[in-house]
């Protein structure tokens, strides 16, 4: 029951992960269309990404009075609402109107699965788990670009991923029985906690939470402007665009896929220092002005080294500030996670409209150095004390 349980909740993640990349190998089909400027993709996501903000606070309250089965599946209908009124828009505003129940939904599922699965599951499980949120973002843009192809049909790609997403559903509810038995357990830890101003006289608190807002604002900003810059600077077709930005994806997706695989034996340090050789290797091939292929290489290899950093950094929490306040510590580097994915990408759109896609890996780049910095900086007076794991 508990394996059946642990294939529903990789399901959830999947449909967390089909809507995030959907913008932005759309948008540009969209926006002629639609008749707006191009950043006015930053701010759905700025919507969205605000959604995710507000349901995530929520989050603790909605767990504890209706469970995580219940939170769950009743986000991911909220998140198929929400796409199908997308498949239905005709206006820039009307897909801001439904951006809200996105991102309230995909809040929800985002906060009720990390809690859930680190507090039941093992280290590994973190790292398939957004491994599965990479095989949702990998798929959508492919289902896209077949329905761009069929005659630039956005909203057809945006419908059929909402029918995706009631099905889900549909099993989610199924799936409730199957919580249950494990819905006692989140109310186990009776320890006090620690409030946000305790943590944030801590130097290294404040270092590893500019970590995560750096680390989802590189995601974020690439996820959504990659198919743009591929149009726009190196002159690749739209249809093509969204399939090559599929491959930032794939490259989260394998990278999670192997690092559940060899996590255990190289650490949670190891693990990001890698992850951030492969970001810098990849945006080396997107400055060159060369062919496709190198931009092709470049986002596949952005993707790979994005894989390891924010499972590896959420693992490494307890080690390094302490069990007792890991809980406290996870919701705040959640929180600074999207205002990152919230505030970059349209700040990047506001730049591109003034100073062109060109900028875009320099802007990947910037966050790169600060995350590569901090990540050293944020380690000092680590705790040396070992917690078993006897997490499945």
């Amino acid at each position: 029951m508990f394996s059946l349980l642990l294939i529903v909740i990789y399901l959830s993640f999947i449909s967390l992960g089909l809507p995030d990349s959907l913008l932005g190998a759309a948008w540009p089909s969209m926006q002629p269309i639609l008749g707006v400027p191009l950043s006015s993709a930053g701010w759905i996501s700025m919507i969205i990404s605000c959604g995710t903000v507000v349901s995530s606070l929520l989050a603790d309250r909605l767990l504890r009075r209706f469970g995580t089965g219940i939170v769950v599946s009743c986000s991911v209908l909220l998140t198929a609402i929400a796409l199908f009124g997308y498949s239905v828009s005709g206006s820039f505003w009307t897909l801001c109107v439904f951006a809200i129940p996105y991102g309230l939904g995909a809040g929800a599922v985002d906060a009720a699965l990390n809690h859930y699965v680190a507090l039941h599951y093992a280290a590994r499980h973190m790292s398939w788990l957004h491994c599965f949120w990479g095989v949702g973002c990998a798929l959508s843009p492919y289902i896209m670009s077949f329905y761009l192809h069929r005659g630039n049909d956005w909203q057809g790609g945006y419908r059929s991923i909402s029918l995706l997403q009631i099905i889900l559903t549909v099993t989610l509810f199924c799936s409730l029985p199957l919580w249950k038995k494990s819905n006692a357990a989140e109310s186990e830890d009776n320890r006090k906690p620690v409030s946000m101003r305790e943590l944030l006289r801590e130097r290294r608190v404040i270092k590893a939470l500019v970590i995560f807002f750096s680390y989802c604002a590189l995601e974020s900003t690439a996820g959504l402007w990659a198919s743009s810059f591929l149009v726009q600077e190196r002159g690749v077709d739209p249809q093509t665009a969204a399939r090559f930005a599929s491959l930032f994806y794939i490259g989260i997706t394998l990278g999670r896929l192997l690092s559940g695989f060899v996590t255990d034996r190289f650490g949670d340090h190891r693990m990001t220092r890698f992850g951030l050789c492969g970001i810098l290797g990849g945006l080396v091939l997107l400055f060159l002005p060369l062919k496709n292929v190198f931009a092709l290489a470049g986002l596949v290899l952005i993707g790979f080294g994005c894989a390891p950093i924010y499972p590896c950094q959420i693992h490494a929490t307890p080690t390094l500030f302490g069990t007792e306040c890991a809980q406290a510590m996870i919701g705040m580097q959640m929180a600074c996670a999207y205002v990152g994915t919230t505030l970059m990408p349209p700040l990047f759109g506001l730049i591109a409209d003034r100073a062109g896609l060109r900028m875009f890996p320099l802007f990947l780049t910037f966050f790169l150095v600060l995350m590569a910095l901090l990540t050293e900086r944020a380690r000092g007076g680590v705790h040396t004390e070992t917690y078993p794991d006897q997490r499945r």
